[in-house]
């Protein structure tokens, strides 16, 4: 969060959109469902909601994180059903009888479908998209004219990105990187030939980025006063729009990772290309200052991914090659991250940095200076130097901070809860505010339950850190999480509440949860 918002001490929740869903959503949380969600939260005194990328993701992908574009939104999360096209075809009276049952499976799931949710929008988006053709293209109605708009509005990203995919899908949707040469290698002749045999194919990209940007402002404008706040991945995938149309800048014979922390003993490799920090400083970094607009045309604020990668980025050679660090020293890695937490703060959206990991003390150092909120999480918030390792009083926090009981990352509070050991159990009993909020009962020897979850949410709730985000599973006590790092699963990136969301105010757990909230928020001045 920048200056102005100092003063503010708010609190949010952290929730996918994908886990959302309302009754009429087609399995996964879309972007009408922001409104009932954000209803809720208003109704808890809540004014933020944090997602996770919204970007569209690259095939064959249900990681947020492994993105085609880094400025597409993902056409997943259009509400078809509000669709005007879609809706003077019919609806889902429409629906044929397959498409009918696709339907009911993917709203029958208990986790989200993307192998039935994806074919079956793309397939009615383009049903609409050709209705949409013969009655508004053709005749150059309003509608059309408010497309034209759109695209001439979007060029400087829109463009690239709707040949991209149009190129991508007439190549059975194989990576670029196995496209003929001529369009793996951007030769003029060949993209402009390209272009021409698939003009109509680039126009349904753009039309879907037009109806899902028209339903993204729409949304907000009714999210009743809460701040939606996006999540800037740290990088795309290979086969992404982006790294085809300036490949120069990435290192392909490289990957970025993480070094050895709490999460991997091993360190992680994501697969993802690695940065040329100097060819990206050589251009003034122009594309992360397109990222950063972007984000900041969506989202009122937005979370920085992986924040010390900006700072120095740790690489995996394909050749088997020993990992390092990018740029090499503490000088130039401070420089570049400063420069560049600069370019995102320039951006106008308030950002919040993603500074957990394996963290060196200068970074945080770094974040300080530039007055940039970083994480503070309940379970590693001790006194590391000190004997014992008490964990910190939250009131202790850092005002420009953002307090938080986990992750998309970590496990659910329960779950942490219930591994953790007897002493530091005893060590969070010990803490000031857990003994006035626990009010003589002795936590620490007790299972997880209502009373633990509570104490424990609102001893966050009282923290010095200007805003607190709550997993939403963490409220409830849930055991469900949404991804568990270094795997590969199929229930990773998948997680649905086990309600609608338009539904939230009928379910008595629900009731409950917001009118704790609400006094939690009033009590303690957010």
């Amino acid at each position: 969060m920048n200056g102005a918002d100092l003063r503010r001490r708010r609190a949010g929740i952290l929730l996918p959109l994908f886990s959302f869903p309302s009754a009429a959503s087609w399995g996964i949380g879309d972007i009408a469902d922001l409104v009932p969600m954000s209803r809720w939260l208003a109704g808890a005194g809540m004014t933020v909601l944090q997602l996770l990328p919204i970007n569209e993701m690259a095939v064959g992908q249900q990681s947020p994180y492994s993105a085609i574009s880094a400025m597409a939104i993902d056409p997943v999360y259009i509400a078809v059903r509000d669709v005007a096209d879609v809706r003077a075809l019919g609806g889902e009276a429409a629906l044929d009888e397959h498409e009918r049952a696709m339907l009911e499976e993917a709203r029958r799931s208990a986790r989200v479908a993307y192998g039935v949710v994806r074919p079956l929008k793309h397939a009615v988006l383009r049903r609409a998209f050709d209705r949409f053709i013969d009655r508004e293209w053709q005749p150059d109605t309003d509608r059309a004219k408010a497309l034209r708009s759109f695209v001439s509005e979007q060029a400087w990203w829109l463009e690239e990105y709707a040949f991209f995919r149009a190129v991508h899908a007439r190549e059975n949707e194989r990576p670029w990187s196995e496209w003929p040469e001529g369009l793996q290698n951007r030769v003029p002749s060949d993209i402009d030939r390209a272009r021409r045999e698939l003009t109509l194919d680039v126009l349904f990209y753009q039309y879907v980025q037009w109806i899902a940007a028209g339903q993204w402002q729409e949304a907000r404008r009714r999210c009743e006063g809460v701040a939606v706040f996006g999540d800037l991945p740290f990088m795309v995938d290979a086969d992404s729009a982006d790294v085809w149309a300036r490949a120069y800048q990435f290192r392909m014979d490289a990957c970025v990772g993480a070094p050895p922390d709490a999460f991997s003993t091993t360190g992680q490799n994501w697969g993802l290309p690695a940065y040329r920090w100097d060819v990206l400083a050589g251009e003034h970094f122009r594309w992360l200052r397109e990222r950063a607009r972007r984000s900041a045309d969506l989202f009122d604020g937005f979370r920085i991914d992986h924040l010390v990668g900006f700072y120095r980025t740790f690489v995996w050679p394909k050749d088997g090659g020993a990992p390092f660090f990018t740029p090499a020293d503490e000088v130039s890695q401070t420089e570049l991250g400063e420069r560049l937490l600069g370019i995102f703060q320039e951006s106008g959206a308030s950002i919040i940095a993603e500074d957990l990991g394996t963290v060196p003390d200068f970074v945080r150092a770094s974040l300080a200076r530039l007055r940039v909120p970083g994480f503070r999480v309940f379970r590693w918030e001790r006194r590391w130097h000190t004997e014992g390792q008490p964990f910190r009083e939250p009131a202790e926090y850092p005002v420009i901070s953002v307090a938080t009981s986990g992750t998309h990352d970590t496990e659910p509070m329960a779950v942490w809860w219930e591994g953790l050991p007897a002493e530091d159990r005893e060590k969070l009993g010990a803490l000031r505010i857990v003994r006035e909020l626990a009010r003589g009962a002795d936590i620490a020897s007790a299972p997880f339950n209502p009373l633990v979850r509570d104490v424990l949410l609102e001893a966050l709730c009282a923290s010095g850190s200007q805003l607190v985000l709550f997993p939403f599973q963490d409220l409830f006590g849930w055991r469900d999480r949404i991804n568990e790092p270094g795997t590969i699963a199929e229930g990773n990136w998948t997680y649905r509440l086990p309600w609608d969301s338009d539904t939230l105010d009928a379910q008595p757990a629900a009731r409950e949860r917001q009118h704790a909230l609400r006094i939690w928020v009033e009590r303690h001045g957010r």
